[in-house]
């Protein structure tokens, strides 16, 4: 049971990449691209603490616990909106979406 809802997980987190990136480049189009990085990550956070406040448990409070570079991932995340929003009107959505996975094969 636990590989079904993980796949399913896996699958609903790949369907929300392949919307995210366009839908983040739209918006880097209209407001820029900094901003829609910006509006993004707002945007997810809001969803996040809403998502806190309904799904039991968890240990928000033991944030201070990880190491310090491990906080570097909201900076990556806005580094990665920002390219994509930066990439995709200029190279397409398959173009920069290619040059990311072998990026991140890489």
């Amino acid at each position: 049971m636990y590989l079904l809802i993980s796949l399913v997980v896996v699958l609903v987190g790949g369907v929300a990449v392949g919307l995210q990136n366009p839908l983040a480049a739209l918006m880097g189009q209209r407001i820029g691209v900094l901003q829609s990085a910006f509006v993004v990550h707002l945007g997810g956070a809001v969803f996040a603490g809403a998502l806190l406040l309904v799904i039991p448990g968890g240990q928000l409070s033991a944030w201070r616990s990880v190491p310090w570079y491990a906080l570097a991932g909201g900076a990556l995340g806005v580094m990665l909106v920002s390219a994509i929003a930066f990439a995709i009107p200029r190279l397409g959505v398959a173009a920069a979406t290619g040059v990311l996975v072998a990026a991140q094969l890489l």
